[in-house]
């Protein structure tokens, strides 16, 4: 199956195309601190890119995969309406795919290519929520192990233990940019947090595309909408002037 797989969750633009044969092509921007993300600047181009390298055109997608969120209001908005659009335009399939899942996701498929036959890796995966939060979920493998919310750092044990994780029994990895802002609390949880430059921390359009294929959470078919697990940062200033 023909896969294009976007994200916009992160200030990251990410995309990628997956081939026929399972091959994956990829293109990013990661703006530097302080830059504002290329989300509506970058989406289409990077699409039109991967395609032409690999010779093929719009019309042969069969499905579109999009990084629902959490994450950021208007990073999610542009990526999710551009993905609808295409969708729509090209008469293709459209899936839903969960970022922190993706997050999560690249981690494991990391591993496993590192250390062919290794055990599914046990991570928790955070983006950050702005606010002093971040949004989190933890996977064991396949297996959800804690639902996507949005907590303080101070939280995250709390949310842990609720969720029967024992971080001093089993190894659990912290990845993303939220598990970066926050590293000392993360580790003083008992999470392993990888180097600052590690891959693990960004979203992959690989994962985007495996999970717009292989995931349950968000079955083609479904409206395939925001999940923002709060309200946007805007309606609660509005609601201070008020």
């Amino acid at each position: 199956m023909i896969v294009l797989g976007v994200d916009t969750s992160t200030p990251a633009t990410v995309v990628g195309l997956r081939l026929a044969d399972g091959t994956v092509l990829q293109a990013r921007d990661d703006p530097q601190p302080g830059q504002r993300p290329g989300h509506s600047t970058r989406l289409l181009p990077f699409a039109h890119q991967l395609l032409a390298e690999a010779s093929l055109g719009w019309d042969c997608l069969e499905r579109i995969g999009v990084g629902v969120g959490p994450g950021t209001f208007t990073g999610l908005r542009i990526g999710i309406a551009t993905a609808r659009a295409l969708a729509q335009s090209l008469d293709v399939e459209l899936m839903g795919v969960s970022s922190l899942r993706a997050l999560a996701h690249g981690t494991g498929e990391a591993r496993r290519d590192m250390t062919p036959g290794a055990e599914p890796v046990r991570v928790l995966a955070a983006i950050d929520a702005r606010r002093g939060e971040v949004f989190v979920a933890g996977y064991d493998g396949e297996r959800r192990r804690l639902a996507a919310r949005a907590a303080s750092p101070n939280r995250v044990g709390e949310l842990l233990e609720d969720a029967l994780i024992d971080t001093t029994a089993e190894e659990w990895i912290a990845v993303g940019d939220g598990a970066l802002l926050y590293r000392d609390s993360f580790e003083q949880l008992g999470l392993r947090v990888p180097a600052d430059g590690s891959e693990s921390h960004r979203i992959q359009a690989y994962s985007i595309c495996a999970l717009a294929i292989e995931s349950p959470e968000n079955g083609v078919g479904r409206a395939v909408v925001p999940d923002y697990l709060r309200r946007p940062d805007v309606e609660v200033s509005l609601e201070g002037v008020a």
